[in-house]
This record gives C-alpha cells, sequence and structure tokens, in this order.
C-alpha cells in the first residue's frame, strides 16, 4: 500500500470510541488524526479548517445521520473520501450510504486490521465492505436475465417495502399470482428466507439505479 500521509477526520460522538480509532490508527505510520467531531456539523466545520483526506464517520449521532452527513461531504468537499464505521449491519444501510456518497462500510466490530485496509483501499480509489457484509453482497451466481421482466418488477416492488397486495394491485395482478412469482425468484436466487429475500431486492434496487 501507499506510503502517502493520510490525513483523516474521526466522527463519532462516543469520546471513548474516538480515543480508541485514534490510537489504533495513529499506530499506522502513514496515518495522522488531524481533527475530531462529535457529530456531523462539527465534521463538516472541521473539514473547512484542515486539510483532509479521509472521514471515518459514524451513521447514528445527534442531529443529522451520517449517511446525510456523506452526501454533504459529496457536495462541500467531493475530494474528501467518506469511510461509513458502524454498528448496522444491514444491506439497507450500506446501500443508503453508498448511494449517498460513501466509499466503504466497516463494521465496528471488525479487527483493527480490517479498518486499516479499508482506509487503504478507499485511498487508492477503491471500494470497501467489511467480510460479513461483502458475503451479503456478492450473488456470484446470479444474473440479473435469470429474472423475467415482470420477476424484476416484482423484486422492485418488493424493494420498495411493498406487501403482496400492493404488488398485485399496481402491477395489475392477484396475490396468488404475485406469490407465485416471489417463490420463482426465491429458487432462480437461491435465497431460503423473507429476509434474506428482501436484503437482496434493496442491493438489486440499488444497482439498477447506478
Amino acid at each position: 500500500m501507499t506510503d502517502k500521509l493520510i490525513h483523516i477526520l474521526l466522527v463519532d460522538d462516543h469520546p471513548l470510541v474516538r480515543d480508541g480509532l485514534r490510537a489504533r490508527l495513529e499506530a499506522v505510520p502513514h496515518f495522522r488524526v488531524v481533527a475530531e467531531a462529535d457529530g456531523a456539523d462539527d465534521a463538516l466545520r472541521q473539514a473547512g479548517e484542515h486539510a483532509i483526506d479521509l472521514v471515518l464517520m459514524d451513521i447514528n449521532m445527534r442531529g443529522i445521520s451520517g449517511i446525510e452527513a456523506s452526501a454533504r461531504f459529496r457536495q462541500q468537499f467531493p475530494a474528501i473520501a467518506v469511510l461509513i464505521l458502524s454498528m448496522h449491519d444491514k444491506v439497507e444501510y450500506v446501500s443508503q450510504a453508498m448511494q449517498a456518497g460513501a466509499r466503504g462500510y466497516v463494521l465496528k466490530d471488525a479487527p483493527g486490521k480490517d479498518i486499516v485496509l479499508a482506509i487503504e483501499t478507499v485511498m487508492a480509489g477503491g471500494i470497501y465492505y467489511s467480510a460479513a457484509l461483502a458475503r451479503q453482497l456478492a450473488r456470484p451466481s446470479v444474473q440479473e436475465n435469470q429474472l423475467s421482466a415482470r420477476e424484476q418488477e416484482v423484486l422492485q416492488q418488493l424493494a420498495g417495502g411493498h406487501s403482496n397486495k400492493q404488488i398485485a394491485r399496481t402491477l395489475d395482478l392477484s396475490v396468488r399470482t404475485v406469490e407465485t412469482h416471489r417463490l420463482n425468484i426465491k429458487r432462480k436466487l437461491g435465497i431460503e428466507g423473507q429476509a434474506e429475500l428482501i436484503r437482496y431486492a434493496v442491493q438489486h434496487a440499488r444497482f439498477e439505479g447506478s
């Protein structure tokens, strides 16, 4: 990886968390934590006052969320990379964060070496997900053309949180037909549970909109 000095802004509303992150990151010779913030508004102010290369930011904070803050960073400081560090492992959060402009998403229970790798990957121009998230997001055996046009429409409706009755009404189908489409989608994607189907639907919708 590069030895170029990377200037980091830590954003978390728990001082002990920031202290632990600072200690871990500054053990890496080419990392420098140059500023800290306890919320998004403070983070944006700090970014205007310091030379920042990367923001390591939580999602749940007082005031605006880390997801909304990612969008503001993209708008106001497009040269600064945003890396989310969160306890939330739901694909929906990952999708929202990446749509907002984040370049990576690391779980708080990940090993310290993962955070280092995430920062270096993002600063090298890549995208990084924690391994547990990558397993959820990756569907190497699934090709979009495995699904019929109608099944993809149902999948998009599922991503929007619609029930079978709502989908049936929107697509002018019977509820039984919608249920059949859902079963076929799960069979083709190798998905078993309803929750996993919804997770895939949300991720599929993100790719469709990208």
